[in-house]
């Protein structure tokens, strides 16, 4: 039987990603007040960033269910055996947890794994895309985890941050704290380091910011696939991922062109734009 991956709504695949790739998505939740929605299900990006921009209720998140996890793992469990569950950074998110506890509550017998990849956006989704790939080309539960493993240490993720006031209100602004006090008219740009948020560098403008993904895509060898996300700026994403085309040639898939899920926006706001790598893993 073939391995199904899962992973979930942090690692922003689409809709049309999953079914092409055979992922299923886990969604976590927004909370604007009282009411809820499931993280793209219930609630799409456009109208998640109307509200973030027009709205006056700050909105929250939270992490799915140990039992959403498992009601997940029983439906797909009558399809095979083997569920290989890859999740965004236990740091970051308490979903990763949910989906460890949720084992326990699945009555057929199988076999589950779940892995803290420690990362987030399209630095996980790129290394979801392709265990799922290599799932559906007949790999097995152990040479998917070896992949998995090895292949956090070459995704790479950077964000362009118009503002840092929705990741420090969020709670999620991790080791870049220090960077709260910078003037205003300064950017940030940040990436994930053992599972947290930290500092890259600041720019002074969107054009230099963007200026400084491409070099900093250009930095990597032998890349297979980027992905490339914006919040509510799509014509800076298009423009970046042309410049971008260039590093992809020989065994390069593509380049993924999304927009930052409402659960990442809630912490990214306006104005974001961010970038994921995956390198070949020999």
């Amino acid at each position: 039987m073939t391995v199904k991956i899962v992973t979930d709504s942090l690692s922003d695949i689409t809709k049309e990603i999953a079914s092409e790739f055979g992922i299923t998505v886990v969604p976590l939740t927004v909370l604007f007040g009282h009411e809820q929605y499931l993280d793209g299900v219930t609630i799409t990006s456009e109208q998640f960033y109307d509200r973030l921009i027009n709205g006056k209720v700050w909105p929250t998140t939270t992490q799915p269910t140990p039992a959403l996890f498992a009601e997940t793992y029983n439906r797909l469990l009558k399809e095979t055996d083997e569920l290989l569950v890859i999740d965004a950074s236990g740091k970051l998110s308490g979903t990763y947890q949910s989906a460890l506890n949720a084992k326990s509550m699945v009555e057929k017998k199988c076999r589950i794994e779940v892995i803290d990849t420690k990362k987030v956006a399209m630095s996980l989704g790129l290394i979801v895309i392709e265990a799922a790939r290599r799932a559906k080309a007949g790999a097995g539960m152990d040479e998917l985890l070896d992949y998995v493993g090895r292949a956090v240490e070459h995704a790479h993720f950077a964000v362009y941050f118009d503002t840092l006031q929705y990741l420090a209100k969020g709670g999620r602004i991790g080791k870049a704290k220090e960077l709260m006090g910078s003037v205003l008219s300064i950017k940030q740009i940040l990436t994930i380091k053992d599972g947290e948020m930290a500092p890259l560098t600041r720019k002074r403008s969107l054009t230099a910011g963007m200026d400084y993904l491409m070099n900093y895509a250009e930095s990597f060898k032998n890349i297979i696939e980027i992905g490339i996300e914006h919040t509510t700026i799509p014509v800076e994403g298009d423009k970046l991922a042309e410049r971008m085309k260039p590093l992809l040639s020989g065994n390069s898939k593509r380049i993924f062109r999304t927009r930052v899920s409402p659960v990442l926006g809630v912490y990214g706001g306006p104005g974001a734009v961010a970038l994921g790598v995956l390198e070949k893993v020999d």
